[in-house]
């Protein structure tokens, strides 16, 4: 059966109109092209929609059957054409844990704001669980927190971001100057590997020294639970300032500042090579920056 939905508009109109002269004229087509594709529907289904009764065409028990139907996909169709014409379809994103839970809300309920009608899904993970999620398509666009090296995907610097050591108050590193040692050496909570906090570290941090061994007290796959790890002594932390920030200042959490040592790194916006960055997803992007 290959029925289109031209055909089904034809025959929605002679039914409205009840001759094919005045469909013809309502839809800019030939008289005969209208009774052409009406004959070709009817052949298709084997049945006739209309009695012909001398030039006037009655709608029968099969036209009637058809008609609500015909209307129905009609307007789907219709809706599905305005939709893409203010383009709503849903935008989807996945982002790392600090972006996503501490960077991105504000900046989505600003673009909320502005195109209500515009579905948004957002995914939080760890950087490798947004690198594989663009990489699948599953998502249009990922945040994360390390650069990614995959030659299938684009990378754009986003935005810098301060890192700060963080200690309970009651922690003894808290009562004197510190070194890079001092710190290195104390016991740590870490973001599990895979994540971006976690590889910066690395990179920054316990790469300048070295001959120590880290020593991991815990690792923790979110940064409220390090938090809460760290202002009950467990040991020390190191995470985004944003993340920290009202912890910091109400006292509950205590900045363990290194003469010397500065803690940035770059967030990046990811997309797959092969991506079409439509309008609603470059208009999405201009409030994200």
């Amino acid at each position: 059966m290959r029925i289109t939905l031209r055909q089904l508009e034809i025959f929605a109109e002679v039914l409205k109109s009840g001759s094919t002269t005045q469909a013809s004229q309502k839809l800019s087509l030939s008289q005969s092209a209208v009774s052409a594709s009406l004959t070709d529907l009817e052949g298709q289904l084997g049945v006739q929609l209309f009695d012909r009764v001398g030039k006037r065409l009655v709608t029968n028990e099969y036209g009637r059957l058809l008609y609500p139907k015909a209307l129905s996909l009609l307007e789907q169709t219709g809706e599905i054409e305005q939709l893409f014409k203010l383009e709503l379809g849903a935008l989807r994103l996945a982002a790392s844990n600090t972006i996503g839970n501490y960077m991105l809300p504000e900046m989505l309920a600003k673009y909320r704001h502005d195109y209500a009608g515009t579905p948004l899904e957002l995914n939080i993970g760890n950087t490798d669980d947004v690198i594989k999620s663009v990489l699948g398509f599953v998502v249009d666009l990922g945040f994360i927190e390390g650069p990614c090296r995959n030659a299938e995907i684009i990378t754009q610097s986003w935005m810098s971001d301060e890192l700060t050591v963080f200690a309970s108050p009651n922690n003894p590193l808290t009562q004197f100057q510190l070194t890079i040692e001092d710190i290195i050496q104390a016991p740590w909570i870490l973001r599990e590997k895979g994540s971006g906090t976690r590889e910066i570290l690395n990179q920054i941090l316990f790469s300048q020294l070295p001959d120590f061994n880290v020593n991991v007290a815990m690792e923790l796959g979110n940064s409220e639970a390090i938090k809460h790890a760290v202002q009950h002594g467990i040991g020390i932390s190191c995470l985004s300032r944003r993340v920290v920030r009202e912890q910091l200042q109400n006292g509950s959490l205590v900045e363990l500042v290194v003469p010397g040592l500065k803690l940035y790194r770059t967030l990046y916006l990811i997309y797959h090579r092969q991506k079409h960055l439509s309008n609603a997803l470059k208009k999405l992007l201009s409030y994200c920056q």
